[in-house]
């Protein structure tokens, strides 16, 4: 069956006319999905019993299982999405043979609430390819990529929780890099823009990337508002090639200059995240050097302090360092503000969820 996620209302529309079905049962139907948060076809009750029984019979509207959700005590939420290969794969040579368990792909996706706004942090793949050494989200490798349905799935299923409401922010910021997944990411922020689906601003979203020059200039074509958010993590390339595998194909010059023609053809502010990690990047030298490149940009800073993760070597910095850091970037004329922890008492970084989900596995 097709996810119906993964249509636009255009295409709802056409696979409705090619199956002799008014073209007005898709937004019949998106209406019941994106306003009243219904997510069974039999509930839909203004559309026919007939249309009912062929849109369950081709469509579904989940494909994913919650496998794991948990609420922190400053009311973030975690949920860990298991998926099933997709049908149309089910005779895929590379999926494994009967009596073989097939495999467990996870993805993550948070719920942070501040105000009055409910943002989502959304996956954009299954794992990651980038392998940052700080990160849990790649330890095991990229698994593959997530369809736009599948982005737009976490956004819906976040919103069904109890107690969120409706999602007024997306951040692409969870597993994956989005530009290794851009076509799916663009079509997703398409979907979640529309009037017709769950209608978040276009300045409400966030794309974080870890820095693909020539992706970024095809980025910059998009022709929706979104915001860009660069993960550079370090102030020179040296230490970021220790820190970021991928920082080996281009240079911090590189990456800037590719956030220039975004600006220039966007006219938005980068963000520029910078993950502080104890007595690694988090030193005076490395701020003055931060501060340096953010002259080159019109950017401002967005400082994060790390979560730990069990195995990894590095370490949270302390309150102190971190104001500190802080100070200088903002004596040196640079917008820099320090990024509120949340979620540290439910392993909310990106990935944590899933590898401490894995480990279980492993050892039971």
């Amino acid at each position: 069956m097709q996810h119906l996620l993964d249509l636009t209302l255009e295409e709802f529309r056409d696979a409705c006319v090619a199956n002799d079905r008014r073209p007005y049962v898709a937004e019949q139907v998106l209406d019941w999905i994106h306003r009243k948060g219904t997510t069974e076809f039999d509930a839909m009750t203004n559309v026919s019993k007939s249309d009912r029984e062929w849109l369950k019979a081709a469509f579904v509207i989940f494909r994913s299982r919650i496998d794991r959700a948990q609420v922190a005590g400053d009311g973030t939420l975690k949920i860990l999405l298991g998926w099933d290969p997709p049908e149309e794969h089910s005779e895929d040579h590379s999926l494994p043979q009967a009596g073989q368990s097939p495999p467990l792909q996870q993805t993550e996706t948070v719920m942070i609430p501040a105000a009055k706004r409910r943002t989502a942090c959304v996956s954009s793949q299954v794992g990651c390819p980038v392998g940052c050494r700080f990160c849990a989200s790649g330890l095991g490798g990229l698994e593959g990529n997530l369809t736009a349905g599948q982005i737009v799935e976490q956004v819906l299923r976040l919103s069904e929780e109890e107690g969120v409401g409706r999602i007024t922010n997306v951040v692409f910021m969870g597993m994956g890099e989005p530009l290794a997944n851009d076509k799916a990411v663009m079509k997703a922020i398409r979907i979640l823009n529309a009037d017709w689906g769950p209608a978040i601003g276009a300045r409400h979203i966030t794309v974080s990337t870890v820095g693909l020059p020539k992706a970024i200039r095809r980025f910059a074509r998009f022709d929706l508002p979104v915001t860009l958010a660069l993960s550079l993590h370090a102030p020179n390339d040296q230490l970021r090639r220790l820190l970021i595998p991928w920082a080996e194909y281009s240079t911090i010059d590189e990456l800037t200059s590719a956030c220039q023609a975004w600006f220039l053809a966007s006219g938005r502010e980068i963000t520029l995240e910078y993950l502080l990690l104890r007595e690694v990047n988090d030193r005076t030298e490395h701020a003055r050097q931060l501060a340096k490149i953010a002259s080159t940009l019109r950017a401002r800073i967005n400082l994060i302090r790390y979560n730990e993760v069990k195995g990894l070597p590095y370490q949270r910095p302390s309150t102190v360092d971190v104001r500190e850091f802080q100070r200088i970037l903002r004596r040196h004329g640079v917008n820099a503000t320090i990024r509120a922890s949340r979620g540290r008492d439910i392993a909310a970084a990106c990935g944590q969820l899933r590898h401490e989900a894995r480990k279980q596995q492993t050892e039971s």
